[in-house]
């Protein structure tokens, strides 16, 4: 095989070395942001070559699509998760804290919050992969919402649209907040009082 500049390090196990890459860089985003890092920093804690890293992903901006792809990857299968396993619409909205809250235990935020974060600095295929992420997630709560309405185990005023916008921003924010504290119970407090909201004591005490 030709050897040159543009070859992987560990050119055996490419596709070890691209999940490598993509654990260190979505560690890095969710600690530091995606302007936070450099291809140096990935690169020395992985112990490669920056010409391993562009072997891989030739562009920093084309790391971060990989990042967010894989990250909504996994974010829809927990989603389908939920639904396989819950039917009482309160209790999957509170999985669905729950899978914030398992972030902030890794002592990270969520990656399409860092990154909504630093919208502006962003390339704009990055924007678009985070605008479509919390389409995502909001669509899946609107869902859930309008069967808790239909059930008569949720209650709000609004619509399920707009609500599911409200508690995406309330769980991002509150993930923020919790940040600085290294409280985890600061934001299983908001969440709580977020979803109580919805569904009276059955989410909050729950």
């Amino acid at each position: 095989m030709k050897a040159g500049p543009e070859a992987p390090d560990a050119e055996q196990r490419p596709a070890n070395t691209r999940s490598r890459i993509l654990d260190a860089g979505e560690r890095l985003v969710q600690v530091r942001g995606f302007n936070g890092f450099s291809y140096a920093d990935v690169a020395a804690e992985l112990s490669l070559t920056k010409a391993s890293l562009h072997y891989h992903f030739p562009s920093k901006a084309e790391l971060g699509e990989a990042l967010i792809a894989r990250y909504a990857d996994r974010f829809a299968h927990a989603l389908a998760t939920i639904d396989a396993n819950i039917t009482h619409p309160p209790a999957k909205l509170d999985a669905y804290a729950s899978l914030y809250t398992e972030v902030l235990r890794q002592e990270r935020m969520c990656l399409c919050g860092m990154l909504a974060a630093e919208y502006q600095t962003l390339p704009s295929p990055i924007r678009d992969a985070v605008v479509a992420f919390l389409d995502d997630n909001e669509a899946w709560l609107a869902l859930v919402l309008e069967q808790g309405r239909e059930d008569g185990c949720l209650r709000f005023s609004n619509t399920p649209a707009d609500t599911a916008r409200s508690i995406v921003s309330g769980l991002e924010g509150a993930m923020l907040v919790a940040r600085p504290y290294g409280a985890i119970e600061r934001f299983e407090t908001a969440a709580a009082q977020l979803l109580g909201s919805l569904a009276g004591a059955e989410i909050a005490n729950s």
